[in-house]
């Protein structure tokens, strides 16, 4: 294994549950990726959303790629170890000057994910700064789960809209800022969220969830999840695996059957079958 990430880091993560930044992609490479997703947009009449946004890498052969990125998965076994799952992708994208925000949150949540081994690599296709609504942490805070209560609001880019039930001190929150092609690494229980784009131009992020093999789903249903790196002994998940090409209609029908075990999941016990 070559880490990018040294003890001193890996303990630093472990103290406050994040880490940042962590070089991936050239200035060149960023712009690059964004482009793809523009065009992708372009085809399909604006910003992904709903199901779209959801597992990415299971539809196009770049972001399938960008997932196992030895660069990410180099960090990620720093902290996770050698054998890595891809639960899941998803877009974080804010329009300039666009009122969509995160709410305090912990991704934990509704995950219904066994452990708590789980590490969210968050990948700038754009810079994340201040004024375009870069995520905000609390450090140390992720030491047990918190109480979240659904709002649903509009504006709320969570699958539920969830925020944390309790007060949170935000006068600690560290902003977590990135230049295009830096990630930063979160624990699941992180207390995190973001404000809204103040900017003139797109906020861009790449959600990519990791866990290790071991991590079973507690949910009640079946979960699917893809083999990055290492072997799976367990088999505790339904076999995901990356399209032959883009949109092809065998990687469609493969990214439904996913999206629908995983709404499922997300939004249990709320009578809501599909993603917003």
């Amino acid at each position: 294994m070559t880490t990018l990430l040294s003890p001193a880091a890996v303990e630093r993560y472990r103290r406050d549950g994040f880490y940042f930044p962590i070089p991936v992609l050239a200035p060149g490479e960023a712009r690059e990726r964004r482009c793809r997703l523009e065009a992708v947009e372009a085809t399909h009449g604006g910003q992904l959303g709903g199901e779209l946004r959801q597992k990415p890498h299971l539809l196009f052969t770049w972001l399938a790629d960008l997932v196992r990125h030895p660069t990410i998965l180099d960090a990620v076994e720093a902290v996770l170890g050698p054998n890595l799952l891809v639960w899941s992708t998803s877009f974080f994208i804010k329009e300039a000057h666009d009122p969509a925000f995160v709410s305090w949150h912990q991704d934990a949540t509704y995950w219904g994910l066994s452990e708590p081994d789980v590490v969210t690599a968050w990948l700038a296709f754009t810079d994340a700064t201040v004024d375009n609504g870069a995520m905000r942490m609390v450090p140390g805070s992720h030491g047990e789960q918190l109480a979240h209560r659904d709002t649903f609001a509009p504006n709320n880019l969570l699958s539920r809209g969830q925020e944390i039930a309790v007060e949170v001190d935000e006068a600690r929150g560290v902003d977590i800022l990135l230049r295009a092609g830096e990630m930063s690494l979160h624990h699941v229980r992180m207390v995190h969220g973001s404000p809204a784009n103040r900017s003139g131009d797109r906020r861009i992020g790449l959600a990519i969830r990791y866990i290790p093999t071991y991590v079973k789903q507690l949910a009640g249903a079946v979960d699917g999840a893809m083999l990055v790196r290492g072997v799976d002994d367990y088999h505790h998940f339904v076999p995901e695996h990356a399209p032959a090409s883009d949109l092809a209609p065998t990687a469609r029908a493969h990214h439904a059957e996913s999206v629908a075990r995983s709404a499922k999941i997300l939004y249990r016990g709320t009578g809501v079958e599909r993603f917003r």
